[in-house]
């Protein structure tokens, strides 16, 4: 039987110029004051190979620190080591506002990106990425926005964040240059992007799919069922699991290198974003290029996450 290999190489970000790795480094929890600490969290990434970084300007506040946070930390990071900069594909999201919730008018948006920019000292942000809808802003609005942003050079390519197909689909249409990315949450555990066209949208167009939350908010590392949790789901999470270290123990790698290799074998090219932040872990993702599958390995994974066989 036929074997879904994953390789390592760089791949093209969307219709971008851009090459990136297959495994991206988020930077939801890059916190704190320890700008050494904060660069050594970097170049672990560099070292298992991830040159992709995501972040964004709302990243600070749910680590009890302001607005901003995670950038300007990546900006003293730059700082003190200045070739960081040229070795890594730069992401970053913004139209989430304090209290608002979403803005991307044009006025807020320009605003949100000459900030980001600011913040992590750069002249450019190499994907740009609307972080959530706003309802209230026509698409073509934003569009022309962005389009702005490319050709002023603060901005490479456009991306957006947890967007509907049909909202996705509509900013396209009035972009002048390919919408290079989406967003989604996707894991085992988070499986809306196989059914509701997320990922058959970004097969059709040529987008990068980025998914946030490979590891299911964590449940898919080394930790026990949350509290508080319902049963049903504990025992969903229990199955997950169990299927992922039977596959992941073929190979001797962990149950989250598994999870990681899960999402890397669907034909979309997902890239799983790595939130860790503790250098080990952030190596160990490198551990699901060891991973291969054949097609009844795959589904027999999704099968434990639906709880029932597919039609």
């Amino acid at each position: 039987m036929s074997q879904i290999a994953l390789s390592p190489n760089r791949r093209p970000l969307g219709k971008s110029e851009f090459m990136v790795s297959p495994l991206a480094w988020g930077m939801w929890r890059f916190a704190g004051n320890d700008v050494a600490a904060a660069q050594a969290r970097c170049e672990a990434a560099l070292a298992a190979g991830i040159n992709f970084f995501d972040t964004a300007d709302i990243y600070g506040p749910d680590n009890d620190e302001p607005f901003g946070a995670s950038e300007a930390l990546l900006g003293r990071v730059f700082k003190a080591a200045p070739a960081l900069r040229g070795q890594i594909v730069l992401a970053s999201k913004g139209g989430i506002s304090m209290g608002v919730p979403y803005d991307s008018s044009p006025e807020y948006l320009v605003s949100a990106i000459d900030a980001s920019l600011s913040r992590m000292g750069v002249e450019r942000i190499d994907l740009w990425q609307i972080h959530r809808p706003d309802m209230l802003t026509h698409p073509a609005d934003v569009a022309a926005t962005l389009d702005a942003q490319v050709q002023a050079g603060k901005i490479g390519a456009v991306g957006v964040s947890n967007f509907t197909p049909a909202q996705t689909r509509a900013l396209a249409a009035h972009l002048k240059a390919p919408l290079a990315s989406t967003q989604p949450e996707f894991s085992v555990l988070a499986l809306n992007p196989l059914f509701d066209g997320t990922l058959d949208l970004a097969m059709e167009m040529g987008q990068a799919v980025l998914g946030w939350s490979p590891l299911g908010q964590g449940r898919l590392g080394d930790g026990d069922p949350r509290p508080g949790r319902k049963k049903s789901e504990d025992e969903r999470l229990i199955r997950v699991k169990a299927a992922l270290a039977a596959h992941g123990q073929e190979f001797g790698v962990s149950i989250a290198a598994t999870a990681y290799a899960w999402v890397l074998a669907h034909p979309a090219g997902i890239t799983p974003i790595v939130g860790s932040q503790n250098p080990a872990r952030i190596a160990e993702a490198a551990d699901a290029f060891k991973v291969t599958f054949t097609r009844a390995e795959w589904y027999a994974i999704l099968v434990a996450s639906l709880g029932e066989n597919l039609p």
